[in-house]
């Protein structure tokens, strides 16, 4: 197969395109831990205030299943924004196999590991969960 020579402005358009996929995926970082360190606040909230007060605005259970929802959403919709950018980025590595190291995949992965913990505390009511 004949081998293909990129010049400067394609070489950079690969890098704009590259930068703009890893801004995209550090997007969906942001929003999916917001997701997942809400369901954790509406769990621990409903919680203490369930210590404090006779009267709770909901039951202890909704709260917990509400904050296990949004945990698990927003650990769910990063690991399929992680696995929709490594094959983006995998596809671009066929134009141009020079693509440095993708830190934003390797943070999104270690906070899916994170929500995947804080879904496991959060079902199983262990660690800062029980």
């Amino acid at each position: 197969m004949e081998e293909m020579k990129l010049g400067l402005t394609d070489i950079l358009a690969v890098d704009r395109t590259r930068l703009a996929a890893e801004r995209t995926l550090m997007g969906w970082i942001r929003t999916c831990f917001a997701m997942m360190t809400f369901g954790f606040t509406i769990f621990k909230v409903m919680q203490e205030l369930r210590l404090f007060s006779a009267n709770t605005l909901a039951t202890p259970q909704g709260a917990r299943e509400l904050g296990l929802t949004l945990a698990g959403i927003g650990t769910f919709a990063l690991l399929i924004a992680c696995f929709q950018h490594w094959r983006y980025v995998r596809r671009l590595r066929r134009i141009s196999p020079i693509v440095p190291f993708d830190l934003a995949l390797a943070v999104a992965s270690l906070v899916v590991c994170l929500g995947f913990s804080i879904l496991g505390g959060l079902a199983l009511r262990v660690g800062p969960f029980g």
